[in-house]
């Protein structure tokens, strides 16, 4: 019998397990088989692994490694803990993780036994108790120690406002942050995502997401594992296994790019993709035209949603009719759909107060999924909640009539040129609608006249060589003047992070200096 007051989220993930432990849960892309009892002992061997260390109450474990199930098992085991999980990013380099680990001090670290010798250096100068090593082989220091532990562990009592995890922000406006998000954020959140998209019995999710992040750690891992669904495992995406597991599988998440490498995929036909149930997008802006090929291609409607590190997911198209919205059930290409129940949104003025149905303004939200603050930075947090408990997100966008929110940019990327407020987002749905646009980005950079003005980078379809001249030319006639970009030009490719968003800052640095000597 669970105990009511424990908001443990691995204990609630535990309890999901289905009574027969021997089935699979996870079948990787090397064909090894993990069962339940597998994860249950692996995660029990690891947690008393970080018992025997004797760490104080709150302490972190910061964790980069390649994707595993043995890299899940030890989140897992994170939380089995009571301690605190702080997943890095794969790409981050030795000066972002001197940072991270200087900012957060971990006790534990865990690392690729290629970056043992320098991330170790790092983390000792920091305070850390104990490097690990964790390779995607099944091989390292981590497992080798953890070899000599019990499978048998009782998982720590967690209070909802106990921390669980620490994500850091992007940081491209400054320092980065660290969200906290606690039991309680990551536990109602999963509870509410499984029961909006309508996990079954025989669901099975293709995994196919990197784990040091929102989607793929706390969105796909936890719906999956509170629903006691298997995941078919992808180390690295790759379209053509994807496809081969959608026969097997219901339920897919990715990123606007895996869906685009999807549709260059000859064998994408609705036979292919009869056995599923529901593709879910994230993370990033889906192109309207992707969400539409998808349709005529598959059969299927994509389910695009919202959500940030610092709220996980805040608004979601319908996964069915939603008596909250008058029955609504339309998945709306270019929305995220509405609020997720139990989220509150507005969309506010300058001055924090609400504006009309349609207007554009700032999102802010607040619920049981929205994080404690940022780690050790009361200021930052401070200046993130209004006085009435809202959190501003920084997003900019409206909400119609019918609910359905629509994200129009960041808040840092407004462009305010000759006193007008210019948002990328509609100049880029503009271009993106033209004759040889495969798709695009707009920056402000420095005007000496006007202050600020929009660049527009277009990537050309493949083939194509559109004229930047009759580009510009072709938007006089959709854009208010003051709306339209002062320079086109044509790129090969955006500069995007792992998860697929666009990095407009490195485009913002890079021409920064078009209109100034």
């Amino acid at each position: 019998m669970t105990d009511p007051t424990d908001h443990n989220v691995f204990s609630a993930l535990r309890a999901s397990f289905p009574a027969d432990l021997d089935r699979w849960a996870v079948e990787t892309d090397q064909g090894l088989v993990y069962t339940w009892r597998d994860l249950d002992r692996a995660s029990a061997m690891l947690a008393n692994l970080l018992a025997s260390l004797k760490l104080p109450a709150g302490a972190r474990v910061a964790v980069q490694v390649d994707k595993s199930v043995e890299a899940l098992a030890l989140y897992l085991a994170t939380l089995r803990a009571g301690l605190v999980f702080l997943p890095l990013n794969t790409a981050y380099q030795k000066a972002e993780i001197e940072y991270f680990i200087g900012d957060a001090e971990p006790a534990v670290v865990v690392c690729t036994g290629a970056n043992f010798g320098w991330v170790s250096k790092i983390a000792f100068r920091a305070g850390t108790q104990a490097v690990f090593t964790l390779n995607d082989d099944r091989t390292g220091s981590l497992l080798e120690r953890a070899a000599h532990h019990s499978d048998r562990h009782t998982p720590a009592v967690a209070r909802a406002d106990d921390l669980a995890a620490i994500l850091y922000t992007s940081g491209t406006t400054g320092r980065s942050k660290g969200a906290m998000l606690t039991h309680g954020n990551l536990l109602s959140n999963a509870r509410t995502l499984r029961d909006h998209w309508g996990w079954q019995a025989d669901d099975v999710l293709v995994h196919a997401l990197p784990i040091f992040h929102v989607h793929g750690l706390f969105v796909a891992v936890h719906a999956a594992l509170l629903n006691g669904s298997p995941m078919l495992w992808m180390a690295k995406f790759d379209p053509a296994t994807a496809l081969r597991w959608f026969a097997r599988a219901t339920v897919f998440m990715g990123v606007p790019t895996l869906y685009v490498r999807l549709l260059a995929e000859p064998g994408l036909t609705p036979a292919a993709v009869q056995a599923m149930r529901l593709f879910i997008s994230g993370s990033a802006p889906l192109l309207l035209e992707t969400f539409q090929t998808w349709q005529a291609r598959t059969g299927h409607t994509i389910l695009e949603r919202y959500g940030m590190s610092e709220t996980l997911m805040l608004t979601s198209n319908p996964y069915r009719a939603d008596a909250r919205h008058g029955g609504q059930s339309e998945r709306r290409g270019g929305t995220v759909g509405f609020p997720l129940p139990g989220v509150e949104l507005r969309v506010v003025d300058e001055h924090d107060q609400p504006v009309a149905p349609g207007a554009i303004g700032g999102l802010q939200v607040r619920g049981p999924n929205v994080f404690q603050g940022y780690w050790r930075m009361p200021d930052p947090t401070r200046e993130a909640f209004t006085a009435d408990g809202w959190f501003r997100t920084g997003d900019v966008g409206q909400q119609d009539g019918r609910g359905y929110v629509t994200l129009v940019g960041r808040s840092k990327d407004l462009i305010i040129s000759g006193g007008y407020n210019l948002y990328p987002a509609e100049v880029e749905g503009c271009l993106n609608e033209l004759p040889g646009v495969a798709e695009s980005a707009v920056v402000g950079v420095p005007h000496p006249d006007l202050g600020e003005v929009g660049v527009a980078l277009v990537v050309p379809r493949p083939g194509a060589r559109p004229d930047p001249a009759a580009l510009l030319a072709a938007l006089q006639t959709r854009l208010a003047r003051y709306k339209l970009p002062r320079r086109c030009l044509l790129v090969d490719d955006l500069p995007r992070n792992t998860m697929g968003k666009v990095q407009k800052n490195l485009l913002r640095a890079a021409y920064r200096d078009s209109f100034t000597a």
